[in-house]
């Protein structure tokens, strides 16, 4: 079939280009000429390269004139949009004044809210507080501005009241903390051992965001300090909430305090670690603090027994329990029903036996207990702007 085929075409070109001769007279003589079949071929095939090479010059010139057409046409789009873009920071030069009245109605907002919610700012500085006090320079700088560029007061005075209400916030944030602080001391710990046991134990991590408060990307001091400040407070106040508040069991039924007693089993002289609560056997046991249950099981000597880790290195200890009714991992609030009192372990009768540690070291509950419902009413108390 395939020769078949080809045979087929050559006949074909041989009726299209069959074998010519040609004759020509000159002077009485007769000259024969014979152009074959295969040069009439060649010479087709010649001429049909020449065409195509002609085509392909063509287009190729057709595409190049399109894309320099098309460039031209984006290079003026261009510079159209730049045009427009050049008349729109005209619009938005003469409409600052609009832009200045919405920036300050926002910030009026956010100091409204803060107000409600947080209560009067201090604005004038006091003994002892190193925050900065910008407010007569942005007063001259406000100045200046209207003179220089008087189409951007507006956003001036809107800038020079950011500054200040950063500042009062910074004080704010200073005060709160102090008064916490305070509050810590009054029951005899000491604040910034917590914030260091805190910073020691941390586990930290994750992409680094960093925060600026200009297109330049620096970080306007001010903003950083009021960063610090809110956050020694936060750090303060959690401290606080970790101290025990609520008691776990009545005290109308303590049956042994801190310190030294003599051993209910031997009678020989001992140190007792925390306070002992009499009740009656499945009486329900309530978390002192905030916190989470770092453990839950059998302790020697203590029986079943729940520990709840409050932070800053402040641990409290449930032990001689019947029951339990929280599990490690568990966050608990003041006065969560944790377990039930029972009688497991080294014990003589159903009791609550309730400790504190601090940094793994016993310590008294009972100030704690008993102070700390006065030093949280007083921390919490409005304070009063100088």
């Amino acid at each position: 079939m395939k020769g078949s085929a080809v045979g087929g075409w050559q006949d074909r070109l041989r009726i299209w280009f069959p074998d010519r001769e040609f004759f020509m007279r000159s002077q009485g003589q007769v000259r024969f000429i014979k152009i074959s079949s295969r040069l009439q071929l060649a010479a087709a095939a010649i001429g049909a390269l020449m065409l195509l090479a002609w085509l392909g010059t063509m287009a190729t010139v057709a595409i190049t004139h399109y894309f320099s057409t098309r460039e031209r046409l984006a290079l003026l789009d261009r510079e159209a949009q730049v045009a427009s873009a050049e008349s729109r920071v005209g619009a938005y030069r003469k409409g600052l004044d609009s832009v200045a009245t919405d920036l300050a109605k926002r910030q009026d907002v956010i100091e409204k809210l803060v107000q409600a919610h947080v209560g009067d700012l201090p604005v004038d500085t006091q003994s002892g507080e190193t925050v900065s006090d910008s407010r007569r320079e942005a007063a001259r700088t406000v100045n200046k501005v209207s003179t220089a560029v008087p189409e951007a007061a507006g956003l001036a005075r809107v800038e020079a009241r950011q500054l200040a209400f950063v500042e009062q916030l910074t004080r704010m944030a200073d005060r709160r903390a102090a008064r916490t602080a305070q509050a810590i001391r009054r029951l005899g710990l000491n604040p910034d051992a917590m914030l260091q046991t805190l910073s020691d134990r941390a586990a930290q991590g994750g992409p680094l965001i960093a925060l600026a408060t200009s297109a330049s990307g620096q970080f306007d001091p001010r903003f950083q300090r009021l960063g610090l400040s809110l956050e020694r407070m936060s750090e303060l106040q959690r401290g606080l909430a970790g101290i025990p508040r609520f008691l776990p069991a009545s005290l109308d039924f303590m049956s042994s305090g801190f310190g030294y007693r003599s051993d209910p089993f031997t009678g020989v002289g001992a140190f007792h670690a925390g306070l002992d609560f009499k009740g009656p056997y499945g009486a329900p046991i309530y978390a002192a603090a905030r916190g989470v249950v770092s453990f839950a099981g059998v302790r020697q000597g203590y029986g079943n027994c729940i520990e709840i880790d409050h932070g800053n290195g402040l641990l409290t200890r449930y032990a001689h329990m019947s029951t339990f009714r929280a599990s490690v991992g568990q966050a608990v609030s003041p006065g969560d029903a944790i377990g039930a009192i029972g009688n497991s372990g080294r014990s003589t009768g159903p009791h609550l036996h309730f400790e504190v540690r601090i940094n793994g070291n016993p310590v008294n509950p009972r100030p704690f207990l008993e102070a700390i419902p006065h030093v949280l009413e007083e921390a919490a108390a409005p304070q009063t702007s100088r």
